[in-house]
């Protein structure tokens, strides 16, 4: 597995914005779906939405429907997470995740549909994401 490259974390006040990118320079992620997962101090991982080889997006966590939206552009090999109207509840850890997905298999709907695996797809470092005023 190769790591997949992050940017964007950092601090922010509640109701502002972040955007998160997810690249390698390694190989194309054109037909790789790419998921964002996201972990707070002493809780699981949770999923928080998922984008196939097409462009189609599926959301998993309800607390950021209406405000958060990942996006890929092909042309930059990246895929963003555009977060608006941050609350401090969205302070975690974000991780950015890969797998090969030409059938587009893999962004399944529902809690635990994300067919991405620690053991054999490709992962962000993270990025620390902090919300408060």
């Amino acid at each position: 597995q190769l790591q997949l490259v992050q940017s964007g974390g950092g601090l922010v006040q509640p109701g502002g914005s972040l955007r998160l990118s997810c690249t390698t320079p390694e190989l194309s992620l054109d037909l790789y779906s790419v998921a964002w997962f996201r972990q707070a101090p002493g809780k699981e991982r949770e999923e928080v939405l998922c984008i196939d080889s097409l462009g189609k997006s599926t959301d998993y966590e309800d607390s950021v429907k209406g405000r958060f939206t990942i996006s890929r552009d092909n042309s930059k090999n990246t895929v963003y997470l555009q977060m608006n109207s941050l609350k401090p509840e969205d302070t975690a850890v974000y991780v950015c995740a890969a797998r090969f997905d030409p059938a587009q298999q893999v962004c399944q709907p529902g809690k635990g549909g994300i067919r991405i695996y620690p053991e054999d797809d490709h992962w962000g470092q993270g990025t620390q994401v902090t919300v408060s005023s």
